[in-house]
């Protein structure tokens, strides 16, 4: 059984940082692109960042670019996704989602495997 399991959210005040991290456990994403979405309340679930499974192509949303960096531990089985400069709109459930392919998209629906979520408040 396939599992994903995010972690390191929480609340923090606007301009602060946080680290979300993704386990994944019960196969090898060897040759996955993985990425984080987030979800607002009232709102559609977003692309937020993706990365290859090499790590060397990496997309992000424009909302947060320059503030969002993504990466990944492949011996780890785990993907990253550090955050700067945070802002109330920052405010969300993060979503780690691994696809069976490498290959980026947006879209959520290219997306295979999901995690159950963190909440991420940013206080003004």
């Amino acid at each position: 059984q396939v599992q994903l399991v995010e972690s390191g959210g929480g609340l923090v005040q606007a301009g602060g940082s946080l680290r979300l991290s993704c386990a994944a456990s019960g196969r090898t994403f060897s040759g996955s692109a993985m990425g984080w979405f987030r979800q607002a309340p009232g709102k559609e679930r977003e692309s937020v960042a993706a990365i290859s499974w090499s790590g060397g192509s990496t997309h992000y949303a424009d909302s947060v670019k320059g503030r969002f960096t993504i990466s990944r531990d492949n011996t780890k089985n785990t993907v990253y996704l550090q955050m700067n400069s945070l802002k109330p709109e920052d405010t969300a459930v993060y979503y780690c989602a691994a696809r069976r392919s490498d290959g980026l998209t947006w879209s959520p629906d290219g997306y295979d495997y999901w995690g159950q979520g963190t909440q991420v408040t940013v206080s003004s």
